[in-house]
């Protein structure tokens, strides 16, 4: 079976529309056996509060997953999550607020560790 090349995926604002996308990229492309990582940037990062996504009640009475079911089932097949810094400051939240198995860096970070990986901006 060939290489699946890895994902990276930045979230370049705060929509829940646009997270669940890249949960839903980022949860495929773990399961397919490839390496994924989101990064929330900037304004972005609001999304990782809890009750932040608006979408729960309609999706769930439509039978869908939620940003907050699909963010479980993205960790639980290795996705990485990471939070901009400067977000962070901007937005007046402390990392140690976030769910533990969210890291935080920066863009420079994340693109010195890019290596072939896929790079996508939702």
């Amino acid at each position: 079976m060939p290489r699946v090349r890895g994902l990276t995926i930045v979230v370049a604002e705060a929509s829940p529309q646009r997270f669940r996308t890249a949960l839903t990229m980022a949860a495929a492309q773990a399961a397919m056996g490839g390496h994924a990582r989101l990064f929330l940037d900037a304004a972005a990062v609001v999304l990782l509060q809890a009750g932040s996504h608006g979408d729960e009640p309609d999706l769930r009475a439509a039978g869908l997953p939620t940003v907050t079911d699909l963010f479980e089932e993205a960790l639980g097949l290795g996705v990485t999550v990471g939070a901009c810094q400067s977000g962070l400051a901007l937005a007046g939240l402390e990392a140690s607020t976030l769910d533990p198995r969210v890291g935080y860096g920066g863009m420079v970070g994340l693109l010195q560790q890019l290596g072939d990986d896929r790079l996508v901006v939702v």
